[in-house]
């Protein structure tokens, strides 16, 4: 049972309002955590404008399985089921690469450094050593590309946590534990 109500449109306040309002023309409905979240615009706006800034970052599969990583470390019901969708939907991930990316992997080798390096970053706290930036470096990345790498896995724990204290209502599709599938 959710531990903060999600506002209707008409409760919600006026400086949460167009982003909200944003959102909603964007997905085709208000979810429930972003209804919950608009209750504080200054948390709420800051999301959004990280949120924004960050669907330039890298691509939309290794961002989407950086998210599903991010939010299985931080056992994120919520968020699972919303990265699972998006992931299947918008980054047209395969069920088996939604669940690679939940342990931490990917079948894209690029792709795999990538999310690796990130729950080392979630799991460690940041305390990373140098062979874990070898490695991402060693695909590819750029240090401007392991920031924003850093900076998702921050932007997915603020949502991760949030709904982890509010547990508002699911709405996307449960998800199975990654272990049992």
């Amino acid at each position: 049972m959710s531990r903060t109500i999600a506002l209707e449109p008409e409760n919600v306040p006026a400086e949460s309002k167009p982003t909200l309002d944003a959102f909603t023309k964007s997905i085709g409905f208000t979810p429930n955590m972003m209804a919950s979240f608009a209750q504080s615009p200054i948390a709420f706006n800051a999301w959004a404008t990280l949120l924004g800034s960050l669907s330039k970052a890298l691509d939309v599969r290794t961002r989407d399985s950086i998210g599903l990583a991010v939010s299985e470390v931080n056992g994120c019901n919520y968020c699972l089921t919303v990265h699972s969708y998006t992931a299947e939907h918008m980054a047209k991930l395969s069920a088996d690469d939604i669940i690679l990316a939940r342990k931490g992997h990917a079948s894209d080798a690029k792709r795999d450094a990538a999310v690796q390096f990130a729950r080392k970053v979630i799991e460690a706290r940041g305390h990373l050593g140098e062979a874990d930036l070898k490695a991402v470096r060693d695909v590819g990345y750029t240090d401007a590309n392991i920031i924003e790498i850093v900076a998702l896995v921050a932007m997915y724990s603020l949502t991760n946590f949030f709904n982890n204290v509010f547990d508002p209502e699911r709405d996307f599709p449960a998800v199975a534990p990654a272990g049992s599938v």
